[in-house]
């Protein structure tokens, strides 16, 4: 997480619309930064974190496709993800468990990568979302903000309406990076094909230079 994703959650979520609120984030682990601290802070009822493996700010360890079985259907006032969704194969059921779980008149705020933003696969790395992407997906919700991220990425937030009517997003398709081009799922050809072998290639010998030159300035 950048802190243009940090500064779109602190400017965009009030304390009103967390205090004495249930909260859940999903792909909760904090790897370079968190919005949890803050957002606790407001004194949420109740604040969840959740993501497919246990680490910092990790509360429970479950898939997104899980969360409404784990939860049940409008359980929280305010659902977060950030940085999570270009990572996720099935981005269809994602948004559709995303919308489930969130109460009716309830708050949705996501941030995600955005075309030319480079292959990160921790540990896959699927998508890449637009303005036009969200708005079509959240068509079904009142945008409240939609804006892009300087560093190649889209920030949201949107309301989900008490008389809601989920947006069938079957048909609708998404720039994936794994195939250089807008397709309607990621499948198996294409996670054996040249194109994505090598920027698998290059994302670990990235890695490994990175960390050489952290070996070589250490020692100094």
């Amino acid at each position: 997480m950048n802190q243009n994703c940090l500064l779109f959650g602190a400017m965009n979520l009030k304390r009103d619309e967390i205090e004495g609120r249930e909260i859940i984030e999903i792909g909760a682990c904090d790897i370079n930064g968190s919005m949890r601290p803050l957002f606790e802070s407001y004194n949420p009822k109740r604040y969840i974190g959740v993501d497919i493996a246990r680490g910092p700010m990790v509360d429970i360890v479950c898939d997104v496709s899980d969360l409404v079985n784990r939860f049940g259907r409008q359980s929280f006032d305010v659902v977060i993800s950030t940085e999570l969704l270009e990572h996720v194969r099935d981005w269809r059921t994602a948004i559709h468990t995303m919308k489930g779980i969130c109460k009716p008149g309830g708050i949705l705020l996501l941030t995600t990568r955005s075309f030319g933003f480079c292959y990160h696969g921790f540990p896959y790395d699927f998508w890449r979302y637009e303005i036009e992407d969200m708005r079509y997906i959240f068509q079904d919700c009142r945008i409240e903000k939609l804006e892009k991220d300087p560093q190649k990425g889209v920030f949201i937030k949107v309301v989900k309406p008490r008389d809601f009517t989920e947006q069938d997003l079957s048909g609708y398709k998404l720039y994936s990076i794994i195939s250089n081009r807008r397709i309607l799922e990621v499948t198996d050809n294409n996670l054996r094909s040249w194109h994505f072998k090598m920027m698998v290639f290059k994302q670990k010998l990235n890695e490994f230079m990175h960390k050489q030159i952290d070996a070589l300035f250490s020692v100094r």
